[in-house]
Parts: structure tokens; C-alpha cells; sequence
């Protein structure tokens, strides 16, 4: 485990570099929401689109490998949303809740961060469970909060959703690169020369965006906090090792992958979402703070079983 510490310390030291440059408001929170928008739409999704440009659709979609990191984050969402129900919570703060205990940063932290620690036969696996998390919890989350408002269901809600699925470019990113992959046809060396240089910014950018943004978050709640956390960093990985290894079993090196990726902390989007409704947007400050500053153990620890299995 000290090897696989040492080896996620830089990314993680470079989360610690944006959180202190946020913290000393030597990077303002406008300077941290353009590094964000310039991470989110131009360096990952260039990132992502030569990834998927580069691989075929059988290396990305397996269906065991599907089912079991459903399985596994579908069981760990009803856990936390049980719970939410038996604290009293209402139907949208017990999705956001649920949300926050299954749904990791894979696109901004997982994506660069374990191609590198994995292997880049990682990426295809990677993006499996970054559109399972995108298509099917980001759609549930804003499904059941509008829905609950509206008292039912409507084509105004399936049209929301998917015109956010629609809009998010790194959904566009990886079915643009599916769909060039398909042709069959090699990315011509400046296209691809392009995507690499710009994609390379993706990893320096978005950890140091993760930290700066950080800094703007306060560790309200924290019981509530350390148990979304605990869903997250814990039960959510042990939950997805199940199905992978026994439920739905997979070659070793795949599910090593996504059980790593499911051990990742909570994702800044929740938050996005969280505030964007007006749905308990401190709580899921705190659990975002309390999962990162935890996952500099939690992810080492995960990854040097998975690896050692």
C-alpha cells in the first residue's frame, strides 16, 4: 500500500496546491469556475474523444462488467436512500443524499488519475462507468427531484433530462469518438497531435480545479457528512467488488478497475445539481470536502488490493 500512496500522492498533492492557492484567494472563485469550464468543455473532452476515438465499442461496453457496477452502485443508492427515509427526509433531499453515496469524481480525478495508476487498458472500463453515472444517476437525480415538485411524471421532465445529457460534452465527447472509432478510420496525426496536447491539460486542470473549488466549501453537517462519506469511500467500492467478483464475475483486471473507480470520492457535479435545485447544497459541500481529504487513504488502500488480488 506505502508504493500505490506514494504514487496517487502527486495527484493528490495537486488538489492540496489548488485548495491552498483557493484558500489564500490567490485563485478567486471566478478564476476557479473559468479553469473548471475550460477543464470540463475543451482539455477532458479532447481527453475523452481520443480515448474513445481509439477504442472500439466491444472494448468499452461488456455487460457483466455493466451489470456488476450497477448492481453494485443501484445497492448502495437504495442503502442511503433508506436511510434518508427513516430519518424523515423528503424525496429530494434523500436523492441527493443517495446521490452523493454512489456517485464518484470519475470524470475530473478518475479519468486521469487511473489510466496512469492502471494502465491505459483502464480507459475503456473508465468510461463505461462514467456513462452508467452520467445516463442513468444523473438522469435519476433530476428525475426525482422535478417529479416530486410536480407531484408526477411529464414529458417536460424526459425532455429536460435529455437535453442535459445532450449538453454535457463529455457524454459528446465520447460518442463523437465512438463514432469516428467506428469508421474505422485512424485519427489523422494533427487531429490527433491536437486532442493529445490539449487533453494533457485535462489532468493539471482539473485536480488543481477540484482543490480550488474545495476551498469555497464548508464542512457543515458533519454527521451527516461522514456517513455519505462512509457510503462512498466504503460501501460503495465493497458493494461493486461483490458484483464483480461474485455476482456477475469478470476478468480480474477489469473489475480491478471499476472497483477502483467506484472507491473515488464524491463528485463536484452533485453539487452543481444540489445548488442549481436549491436540495441541501451544504451537506454535499461537506461530504465532498470530508470524501476528498479521506480518499488520500481510502483510494490508495482500494487500489493496492485490487491490484495485489
Amino acid at each position: 500500500m506505502v508504493e500505490i500512496f506514494f504514487r496517487t500522492l502527486p495527484f493528490f498533492a495537486l488538489i492540496a496546491l489548488g485548495y491552498g492557492a483557493g484558500r489564500t484567494k490567490f485563485f478567486s472563485a471566478e478564476a476557479t469556475a473559468y479553469l473548471t469550464k475550460f477543464v470540463f468543455y475543451f482539455a477532458l473532452s479532447a481527453m475523452l474523444f481520443r480515448f474513445s476515438a481509439n477504442l472500439s465499442f466491444a472494448e468499452i461496453y461488456d455487460a457483466r462488467l455493466a451489470a456488476a457496477y450497477l448492481w453494485g452502485t443501484a445497492f448502495v443508492y437504495g442503502i442511503a436512500s433508506v436511510v434518508g427515509f427513516l430519518r424523515g427526509l423528503d424525496v429530494q433531499t434523500t436523492a441527493v443524499e443517495a446521490q452523493c453515496a454512489c456517485i464518484g469524481n470519475t470524470g475530473f480525478l478518475g479519468v486521469p488519475m487511473l489510466a496512469v495508476l492502471l494502465g491505459q487498458d483502464a480507459v475503456g472500463p473508465i468510461i463505461l462507468v462514467l456513462s452508467i453515472d452520467l445516463i442513468v444517476f444523473s438522469s435519476l437525480i433530476v428525475i426525482l427531484i422535478t417529479g416530486s415538485r410536480d407531484g408526477r411524471m411529464s414529458l417536460g421532465i424526459l425532455r429536460s433530462v435529455g437535453l442535459g445529457l445532450l449538453k454535457n460534452p463529455m457524454i459528446v465527447s465520447m460518442v463523437l469518438g465512438l463514432g469516428w472509432s467506428s469508421t474505422g478510420v485512424a485519427l489523422p496525426a494533427p487531429i490527433n497531435d491536437f486532442m493529445t496536447i490539449l487533453g494533457a491539460a485535462a489532468t493539471p486542470g482539473a485536480l488543481f480545479a477540484i482543490g480550488a473549488s474545495l476551498a469555497t466549501k464548508s464542512a457543515e453537517r458533519m454527521s451527516i457528512a461522514v456517513w455519505i462519506s462512509f457510503c462512498k469511500l466504503i460501501l460503495h467500492p465493497a458493494f461493486v467488488a461483490i458484483g464483480a467478483l461474485f455476482l456477475f464475475p469478470v476478468e480480474p483486471y477489469k473489475a480491478a478497475v471499476v472497483i477502483s473507480a467506484a472507491s473515488l470520492p464524491v463528485a463536484g457535479n452533485v453539487f452543481i445539481l444540489a445548488q442549481h435545485y436549491g436540495v441541501a447544497p451544504q451537506r454535499v459541500s461537506a461530504a465532498i470536502l470530508i470524501s476528498t481529504a479521506a480518499s488520500i487513504l481510502t483510494v490508495s488502500a482500494v487500489i493496492a488490493w485490487v491490484t495485489v488480488a
